[in-house]
């Protein structure tokens, strides 16, 4: 896929050890929105999730959160998130994408408490708006450049 394209389906990950939060939106209106939480405990049980969601979604590409320190530094996560970046674009033949995702977990806490959304409601739903965060951070990008 050309960078440059304007139109298809984008599909973005916050990825967890235990939890990865998904969210879609279209390239065209740049709007991301929550799409699901995929529960997996290993690679091979989040790449199959992920390849449902592929299958159903078509995405154009793929964006994935990448955590840093608040410096920006790499820690033991940045390094995880990059690896499952390659495994990514490997599977799916998709360009992958990396965006900071400092406080987008806090972001996305602070919008669900705001919302009246606590507890184990919360929890669940985190990480997939943290992934809308993220991917509209990737649109926004996009805009501005």
């Amino acid at each position: 896929m050309n960078p440059e394209s304007t139109h298809g389906t984008v599909l973005a990950f916050d990825l967890g050890l235990k939890r990865t939060g998904v969210a879609s939106g279209e390239l065209s209106i740049g709007v991301a929105h929550p799409l699901t939480v995929i529960q997996a405990g290993s690679n091979d049980e989040r790449l199959a999730a992920i390849a449902r969601l592929v299958a159903e979604w078509q995405p154009v590409l793929l964006v994935l959160g990448l955590p840093t320190h608040a410096d920006g530094s790499e820690h033991e996560m940045t390094r995880v998130a990059k690896n499952f970046a390659r495994k990514l674009e490997s599977r799916f033949k998709l360009p992958v994408f990396l965006v900071d995702e400092r406080h987008t977990s806090t972001a996305a806490e602070s919008e669900l408490h705001e919302r009246g959304i606590h507890g184990k409601k919360n929890k669940a739903l985190v990480d997939a708006v943290a992934a809308q965060l993220i991917l509209q951070g990737f649109f926004d990008a996009r805009l501005i450049a």
